[in-house]
Order: structure tokens, then C-alpha cells, then sequence
């Protein structure tokens, strides 16, 4: 046993006497020690209850022979930090969750684990942490909100209250209807309800093979869920000692592209990408953001859901068949990009896994023959505006698919809403939305507020949105993020004007503006840095370590 390193031999009484304060008894010694991973934090929704979780996990842990060390890590709940400068530690914290798990089980050597995450970069955060460990691993996250429901039976979500403040800028709604919505949009406990980053993340889990059936779409709060906890702690327990089951043997190469292949079938979260990328260079086996467009072009599209279909939430998914009937339905016609003789945590091969799994409802999870696309709901645009790429949603899009306009830029998002609040951006504009990258911002904040406000005052299909920094995955329409080289590197983005047209082309995967070389060559040496000052000695130290969005914006050593 890995742990042995702490409790056997006579070199380790001190070790064993420290342990036996915490309750450790004789017989405990021979048992394998299992760190459980929590992310309970009462401010987020899909968190607090969190410590409830842990103890049924730890409880099944121990009838079933093995000792549990519980530890925490820390959480941002983005829907609480956004439109502020709290948004600038997001990101961040990404980092700051995978050294905390590495920092726990390597310092004690645990044998296995099992991580309790839930919403948006703390899932990434523990998969990279746990890479690092490699030991054996499970993932089982506490599960989606339950949709909320207007007084006219209509489904509502977080996005929904974001885009109501636009609304209610613009006159379409008055207060009391604002209040309302601000009352029904989040009901209960859980990932917000909608393919948003968190769930996004919770369903790859599934096709990366790291959690159980039902992980990213049981709801929270349920006897269902409460089941996958103990059958994931069982399980945990089963394969502790197994070195078959370390997490790197299973998120490896071949998880990584499933993972992309059913995140394209999905239309999920373009933050996706940023974390996959840094995943994959955990895993040892680096992305490259080139390779998504090929994905996307062999992947139908078969699932739409809020926010990209605002009726349909993961609750839908669930009974519709959930991740199992989406990845069955897409082996049939994925020109083999879906490696179904990966070994998934449960013991099975993912083949093995969803062979039996049939779509229980065609209209929240469609046929490939009745694809919402017959292409994937992500791409990379590349051209001289982001020649290392950026990344849209093109699930979530509104308008048309090809768009030219003129720029309108802002240097922050404070800038940029402010801007569209004032009546500054109309139709036909590009919004540029700048020095808010990993270096940036530092943090590349997601901002779901100036998106929100556009689609609010009625402009979704009649302005596009360009920027350095991301998305929060409840953004939709025609909007672009994690341009690279981002403005604080010198980008393109950095050196646009008021008033340059910029072409985008979703099927051509391209995105240029309109300035011939002369001009750029004199604009790159006229070029000053106009991005923000930061006080903050943590956010300076993750600016000069930080890498851009193309590279997963992870730290270099």
C-alpha cells in the first residue's frame, strides 16, 4: 500500500501515534487510507450541502473496509463573483484547487480517492490535481439544479436572471417582474440547470470514464443521488489497491478526445476547451486546439440545452436516457472518433457501459439523422485575429453564422458594460472586449453580464462580441472568446480601433480584420500596454506564471 510509508515499521511510531489521534485503532494499520476530496463551501449553491455528501461517502467507506480522510478544497461560485473584481480570482482558483489536492495526498500518501466537486473550475481543478497523484480515483460530483419555473409554467435558469437585468434596462419588464424572476430563477441546491460550465464538466466526466453512470445528470437533492454517492464509495473501495484504475490509466489519450467528441455533441461550454486543454497537458497527452475542428466536423450535434434551448435543462437529459443514450447514439455514426474500448472507472469499457442505452425522449436528445448540425456545437475561428485561435459556442448562436461589422472596443469589462448600458454598441457592431486574457485581466474573467445586456435589449442576433477573456456557459449568441495572443501579449485584439470591420465565418472557421500589413506593422510598433494595474500580490504572481488561453491558460513551472 502506498500508505505504508506513514504507518509501518518501527521508524513510524511518532506517524502512528498522530494517527491514532485521530481515531485510529490497531486493526486500522492493514486498511487502505482513501482521501475524500470536498469542495463544500456554504455560498454556492451547488456546494453547500456538500458536507452532507461526504458523510454518507465516508460512512460507506468505512462499512465497506477502508479508512476515509476527509480534506477541503476552496471554491469561487462565478455567478456571484461575476460583473465585479471578484471574477478575477475564478480562474485562478483553478490552480489553487489542484495544488491543494496534490498537496494532501502526496504529503500523507493516500492511497485512492474520491473528489466531491461540482460547479465550474473546481472539477477541472481536482482532475488536475489528481492526475498529478495518480493514484486509483472517482469523480462524483453533487449534481444539477432543478430547474426553476415561472408563474406561467415556463422553465427558468440563472441565465434567465442575468438577461432580465437587460430586459429591465430596456423597459421590457418592470420591477416586480425582474423580482420574480430573481425569486424563481435557482429553486434548489445544485449546478445551475443548464449545459453551463459546471454540468459541462460533470457529463465529460462520464465520457472520460472517471465517474459513474448518472454523474452529470442525476439532480441534486435526490435519493438518486444520494445512491450514486454510496455506490461511488463502494466502488472507491473496490479499487483502492488496483493499479489498473490510477487515474492516469483511464484519462489518458484516448478519454481526453472522448471527452471533446460528446462535448461537440452537446454544445457545451466553450470554458470546456480552456480546461481540457489543461487537462490533457496534465494527463501527459497535450491537446492540441487545432485538432478540435476535425472533431467538430464529424460530430453531429444532437442535444441542445439552456441556454442554447432555454426550455431544456439537465434534468431533461436524464430522462431523456442522460450521457449513456447521448453516447451510444453518436457511436453509431462518429467515424470511430469515440475510442469505446477505454477502460472507464466502473471496470467497464465505455462500450460496455452504453450498449444497452436508448434515447427515452427524441426531442430533448436527437437522432444523428435529425442532428441539430450535421457539425459540432464548438469551433476554433483562426486568421491574422486570433492566429493561435479562439473559441465560439456555436450551438449557442442567434443570428446568422457569418458576420462582418464594425468594432466598438472597450479596454475592460467594466468599460464594456457600461458601453452597452449607455447605448454605445447598436446594430451591426462588433464589441471588443479586451486586457481581460489570463495575463489580462489577470484571470480571464468570465463575463456573462455584458452578454446577458446585449441579449437583453433585444441586440443577440445583430451584434457579435470579440474578446481575450471567456465566457461563463450560459452565454449565447454570436460571441467569441479566449482570442490568442490575447491584447496584454500584443495581440491583434490589442491593436484593433473604433471602427475596423472584422469578418467572422463560424463555417470557414475564420475570423480577420480588415488591415493590410503596412498598417498592422505600424500600429504593433505604436502599440502601448493599456491593460489594468493589479494590487492584489496573488493575482501578479498568476500574471507572470500564467499562460494563454490556447495553451489552457495553465502556469508554467
Amino acid at each position: 500500500m502506498r500508505s505504508d510509508i506513514i504507518k509501518k515499521g518501527y521508524t513510524r511510531t511518532p506517524h502512528r501515534s498522530l494517527l491514532r489521534a485521530t481515531g485510529l485503532k490497531d486493526e486500522d494499520f492493514n486498511k487502505p487510507f482513501i482521501g475524500v476530496a470536498n469542495s463544500f463551501i456554504e455560498i454556492i449553491p451547488g456546494h453547500f450541502y456538500l458536507n452532507k455528501y461526504s458523510e454518507i461517502i465516508k460512512d460507506e467507506i468505512r462499512k465497506n473496509g477502508c479508512i476515509p480522510f476527509e480534506f477541503n478544497t476552496i471554491g469561487v461560485d462565478d455567478g456571484i463573483a461575476m460583473g465585479h473584481s471578484g471574477m478575477l480570482y475564478s480562474l485562478p482558483s483553478r490552480e489553487i484547487i489542484a495544488n491543494s489536492i496534490e498537496t494532501v495526498m502526496n504529503a500523507h500518501a493516500l492511497d485512492a480517492m474520491i473528489a466531491i466537486p461540482n460547479c465550474d473550475k473546481i472539477v477541472p481543478g481536482m482532475i488536475m490535481g489528481a492526475l498529478r497523484v495518480n493514484v486509483p480515483t472517482l469523480f462524483v460530483s453533487g449534481g444539477p439544479m432543478k430547474a426553476g419555473i415561472d408563474e406561467n409554467g415556463n422553465a427558468l435558469d440563472l441565465n434567465s436572471a442575468f438577461e432580465a437585468v437587460g430586459a429591465y434596462e430596456t423597459k421590457k419588464i418592470d420591477e416586480k417582474e425582474l423580482y420574480k424572476i430573481e425569486c424563481a430563477a435557482c429553486p434548489s441546491g445544485g449546478s445551475c440547470s443548464g449545459m453551463f460550465t459546471a454540468n459541462s464538466m460533470n457529463t465529460l466526466c462520464e465520457a472520460m470514464g472517471i465517474a459513474l453512470e448518472g454523474n452529470g445528470t442525476i439532480l441534486a437533492l435526490t435519493p438518486q443521488r444520494e445512491e450514486l454517492m454510496r455506490k461511488a464509495a463502494r466502488r472507491i473501495c473496490q479499487i483502492a489497491l488496483d493499479e489498473r484504475f490510477k487515474i492516469r490509466n483511464i484519462l489518458n489519450e484516448k478519454a481526453v478526445k472522448n471527452a471533446m467528441v460528446i462535448d461537440m455533441a452537446m454544445g457545451g461550454s466553450s470554458n470546456t476547451i480552456l480546461h481540457m486543454l489543461a487537462i490533457s497537458r496534465e494527463a501527459g497527452c497535450p491537446l492540441d486546439i487545432k485538432e478540435l475542428n476535425t472533431i467538430s466536423k464529424n460530430i453531429a450535434h444532437i442535444a441542445k440545452i439552456a441556454p442554447s434551448l432555454p426550455s431544456v435543462h439537465m434534468e431533461d437529459v436524464h430522462k431523456a436516457g442522460g450521457m449513456s443514450a447521448v453516447m451510444r447514439e453518436i457511436s453509431r455514426r462518429d467515424n470511430g472518433l469515440l475510442s469505446l474500448d477505454n477502460l472507464t472507472v466502473s471496470g467497464e469499457t465505455l462500450g460496455e457501459r452504453i450498449k444497452d442505452a436508448k434515447i427515452l425522449d427524441e426531442s430533448v436528445i436527437h437522432k444523428v439523422e435529425n442532428a441539430y448540425s450535421k457539425v459540432g456545437g464548438l469551433a476554433i475561428l483562426f486568421g491574422n485575429l486570433a492566429e493561435q485561435g479562439c473559441v465560439i459556442k456555436t450551438a449557442g448562436i442567434i443570428g446568422e453564422r457569418k458576420f462582418s461589422g464594425r468594432a466598438v472596443c472597450f479596454n475592460s469589462q467594466d468599460e464594456a458594460i457600461a458601453g452597452i448600458s449607455g447605448g454605445k454598441v447598436t446594430k451591426g457592431d462588433v464589441v471588443v472586449l479586451r486586457y481581460e486574457g489570463p495575463k489580462g485581466g489577470p484571470g480571464m474573467q468570465e463575463m456573462l453580464t455584458p452578454t446577458s445586456l446585449i441579449i437583453g435589449r433585444g441586440l443577440g442576433a445583430d451584434v457579435a462580441l470579440i474578446t481575450d477573456g471567456r465566457f461563463s456557459g450560459a452565454t449565447r449568441g454570436l460571441c467569441i472568446g479566449h482570442v490568442s495572443p490575447e491584447a496584454a501579449e500584443g495581440g491583434m485584439i490589442g491593436l484593433l480601433k473604433d471602427g475596423d470591420i472584422i469578418d467572422i465565418d463560424v463555417d470557414t472557421y475564420s475570423i480577420n480584420v480588415r488591415l493590410d500589413k503596412a498598417e498592422v506593422a505600424k500600429r504593433k510598433a505604436e502599440f502601448k500596454y493599456a491593460g489594468k494595474q493589479v494590487s492584489s500580490r496573488w493575482l501578479r504572481q498568476y500574471q507572470k506564471l500564467v499562460t494563454n488561453a490556447s495553451n489552457g491558460a495553465i502556469l508554467e513551472a
